[in-house]
């Protein structure tokens, strides 16, 4: 009989960390429900389009402190294009223009969205949770956070088809953030589940890289959760 200290294998670690995720995951959360089912008012939508906007702010700001924990050049290179991929490599490019005109796409003044004018204050202190877990966590399980990305290209390609379906007023052209994460979300989640598995070796760091794997979808709950309460049902 093993000990409970005893490491886990490569597999029951993966299920731990999968089972933990999909369990908390925000695709759980009665706003997602809502907007899968069709049952959300335009402004509502705006009102996510335009609050998630800040979370996709952060994401280069949160990979950049990632990057700067890591002494080993291979690891660097590997990470290194989620800046790019978010940021783009040029002006009007990578994941935060598209945002940009997916808020467009949904009738938000882009100008306001970009000023993050009326980002509501729980969104704020949530995402910036995120940009803090990242920065005062070890390396590894400043990682294993971004593993939510494990079942981001589901819900991004349930999203796709909810979106055509329910919301027709949007143009639909400008779902190209959401396309293209469901490939991207699925290699970006081998790459940090293969770096999670060889460096949580002992039974307490793959404690730890569960629970920050648990915060993350804690920050994207409270998000939610921030714009729910503001934007009610009418």
């Amino acid at each position: 009989m093993s000990s409970p200290d005893a490491p886990l294998d490569r597999e029951a670690f993966v299920a731990r960390l999968r089972a933990e995720g999909e369990n908390r995951y925000h695709d759980r959360h009665p706003f997602h429900v809502r907007m899968h089912a069709g049952k959300l008012s335009r402004r509502q939508i705006q009102a996510w389009v335009e609050n998630r906007f800040y979370y996709q702010t952060r994401i280069p700001i949160k990979d950049a402190i990632i990057l700067s924990k890591s002494e080993d050049p291979a690891f660097r290179r590997v990470w290194m294009h989620r800046i790019s991929d978010h940021d783009g490599k040029e002006e009007g490019l990578g994941g935060i223009a598209q945002w940009i005109r997916l808020a467009e796409g949904v009738g938000l003044d882009v100008d306001e969205v970009k000023r993050l004018t009326h980002v509501l204050p729980g969104v704020r202190f949530a995402c910036d949770a995120y940009v803090t877990l990242v920065r005062e966590r070890p390396l590894v399980e400043a990682v294993a956070s971004s593993l939510t990305e494990f079942f981001s290209p589901d819900i991004m390609a349930r999203r796709i088809v909810a979106w055509e379906q329910h919301y027709p007023w949007v143009d639909g052209d400008t779902l190209a953030y959401f396309r293209g994460r469901v490939t991207r979300a699925r290699e970006d989640s081998r790459e940090a589940i293969d770096y999670v598995l060889a460096h949580a070796t002992t039974r307490a760091e793959q404690e730890r890289c569960v629970d920050a794997l648990i915060r993350k979808t804690e920050i994207l709950w409270a998000l939610l959760d921030a714009v729910d309460r503001a934007h009610p049902d009418t």
